[in-house]
C-alpha cells in the first residue's frame, strides 16, 4: 500500500484517476474511495470489503457544485435544498432523489443517492485535487469495525489496497448521520 500525506495530495488523486482505490480519513473513520464512474475500481472497493454491492455507497465532495450533477432537482423542493445547503460543508449526509448521472452500481438497490459536502480538511482537499466527488464507504471488511488508523488499514487490506492518505481523522466518535433530504427521517444514526 502506497502512502501519501497532505503535501502529496495531487499524487494521491492521480491514483484515483488511474482506477485505484485509496483509503482516506473522514470525519470519524477511514473511508475507501474511488472514482464513482469507474466500475472496475468500484468493484475493487466491494471486493476489499467483502460486501454485496447492492447496498450502495455515498459520495463525498468538497463543494456543492461537485454534487449538483447527481441530484434530481426536479424532485427536490427549494426549501429542502436551502436547508441541506445550510448544513454543508459539514458532517451531514443527505439522501436525495438521484439524477441519471448516478451510476446504478453506486446507488445499489436504492432509488436515491447519499451525498456529503465535507468540512474535513484532508477529505475535502482530496476531492478538490480529484476534481469531483469520491465514493465513500467505511474502510473495513464486512462485519469488522471501521479502520481509524493506518496500522488497522494495513492489517485489514495489506497490498490489496492501492494507497492511503496519511492524515488525521476529523474528531467525530462515529460516522456521520444520514438523513433523507425530503422527509428529514434518520436513515443512520
Amino acid at each position: 500500500m502506497r502512502r501519501f500525506d497532505p503535501s502529496t495530495i495531487d499524487a494521491a488523486a492521480t491514483v484515483l484517476h488511474h482506477g485505484g482505490v485509496l483509503a482516506y480519513p473522514t470525519e470519524a473513520v477511514f473511508g475507501l474511495g474511488c472514482d464513482p464512474h469507474d466500475r472496475a475500481a468500484f468493484d475493487h472497493v466491494f471486493a476489499l470489503k467483502g460486501r454485496p454491492a447492492t447496498q450502495g455507497v455515498l459520495l463525498i465532495a468538497a463543494t456543492f457544485e461537485q454534487v449538483e450533477p447527481y441530484i434530481d432537482f426536479a424532485s427536490v423542493p427549494v426549501a429542502v435544498l436551502e436547508h441541506v445547503r445550510a448544513s454543508w460543508p459539514g458532517p451531514n449526509t443527505w439522501v436525495f432523489p438521484r439524477s441519471a448521472r448516478v451510476p446504478d452500481w453506486v446507488a445499489g438497490a436504492h432509488p436515491g443517492i447519499a451525498l456529503r459536502v465535507t468540512a474535513h480538511g484532508p477529505a475535502a482537499a482530496l476531492c478538490r485535487a480529484f476534481g469531483r466527488p469520491l465514493v465513500s464507504t467505511s474502510a473495513n471488511p464486512h462485519g469488522e469495525p471501521p479502520a481509524r488508523d493506518l496500522p488497522t488499514l494495513e492489517r485489514y487490506f495489506g497490498d490489496r489496497l492501492d494507497a492511503a492518505l496519511d492524515a488525521p481523522l476529523g474528531g467525530l466518535d462515529r460516522p456521520t448521520l444520514i438523513r433523507d433530504a425530503l422527509s428529514g427521517a434518520i436513515i443512520r444514526a
